[in-house]
């Protein structure tokens, strides 16, 4: 099986106050459903308060992140599933529960897992 990265960034979703909260639980709702199915691996949201940190190699710590993921923030999950196909099928899940779009990434073969 394969581990498949579906995400958003926060800028995507576009939800009035009054529907945040049916939002987040059918987003939750869809999570209980991969739980259930035994797909689920991890998931999360960002934490946009907490200043992300670059580590060098030999343990120095600056605040800051590459400026290519400056904006990296948003929510996520990682499903193993069977196919692509159903990946697509879990993340158009994910994008009608949050209103938004997912992005749709495949993790590489890992012979050590």
């Amino acid at each position: 099986m394969t581990k498949y990265l579906i995400s958003f960034p926060a800028s995507a979703m576009h939800v009035s106050d009054e529907d945040i909260d049916a939002v987040g639980e059918a987003a939750r709702a869809v999570i209980r459903e991969a739980k259930e199915a035994g797909v689920y691996v991890f998931g999360g949201g960002i934490n946009g308060n907490v200043t992300p940190q670059m580590v060098a190699a030999d343990g120095t710590v600056t605040n800051g992140t590459y400026p290519q993921t400056k904006e990296f923030d948003g929510g996520f999950c990682v499903l193993e599933l069977p196919s692509r196909e159903a990946a697509v099928q879990w993340a158009a899940d994910i994008a009608k529960a949050c209103r938004c779009a997912q992005e749709l990434r495949e993790f590489g073969y890992d012979p050590e897992s």
